[in-house]
């Protein structure tokens, strides 16, 4: 995640994993839902960046009501609007302030919720706090159900007590990252990437556009 210096000292994280990749003899690296897409330049050889976004999308498309697709932050607006898009869906933002890291000091909604199904969509869920709070802060504001999407379950500390405690129907991930079997996943709804992985390996070995598999 660290993909740029943002205090004396502080190290570029992203840098120093794709120089281990490369060293370590990777020729070409497809990866999915990089958290900053200028990571793919800190590569030196060819990166194809997926979007676990038509996994995702098969799933959200079963909910009914009229749907707002919501951005935990302004970061991921881009993001959530190209669920939106895809879904026909209002668009909502939180606007959040952070104290310090993994710690937000107060969060406000831009755009209508009330009366709706808001889905909050990320890359990932680490710790859980942000979009827990931004779920109850839906909830305060109108929001007839509240629904996570994200590509990565990273789920550190105590993600996955908050997740069950929050206002969330359900919370919808991919298995990028194994969910540990011993916690209480009740709420989790686990997608493959397996056949999208499949399709582009497929499509980068006999030299086949990959863009396309996106713009359906």
């Amino acid at each position: 995640r660290q993909d740029r210096k943002v205090s004396p000292r502080a190290p570029i994280s992203a840098k120093l994993v794709s120089d281990f990749l490369t060293v370590a003899g990777a020729q070409r690296i497809v990866t999915v839902d990089l958290h900053a897409g200028q990571i793919q330049g800190f590569f030196n050889c060819p990166v194809d960046n997926l979007y676990a976004r038509p996994v995702l999308l098969k799933k959200l498309s079963a909910l009914s009501g009229d749907i707002v697709m919501v951005s935990p932050d302004a970061g991921g607006v881009e993001r959530a609007r190209s669920f939106a898009k895809k879904m026909d869906a209002s668009l909502a933002v939180i606007d959040k302030r952070r104290d310090r890291p993994n710690q937000v000091a107060e969060m406000h909604i831009v755009g209508d919720v009330a009366g709706k199904t808001a889905v909050l969509v990320d890359d990932m869920i680490d710790t859980a706090g942000t979009i827990c709070t931004a779920a109850n802060i839906l909830m305060e504001g109108g929001a007839k159900e509240v629904y996570a999407c994200a590509t990565h379950a990273v789920l550190s500390g105590p993600a996955c007590d908050r997740l069950n405690d929050s206002p969330f129907k359900e919370v919808i991930v991919t298995d990028t990252i194994p969910l540990n079997p011993n916690k209480d996943l009740h709420k989790f709804t686990v997608l493959s990437v397996a056949d999208l992985f499949a399709d582009v390996i497929e499509r980068v070995h006999n030299y086949k556009e990959i863009s396309s598999i996106f713009s359906k």
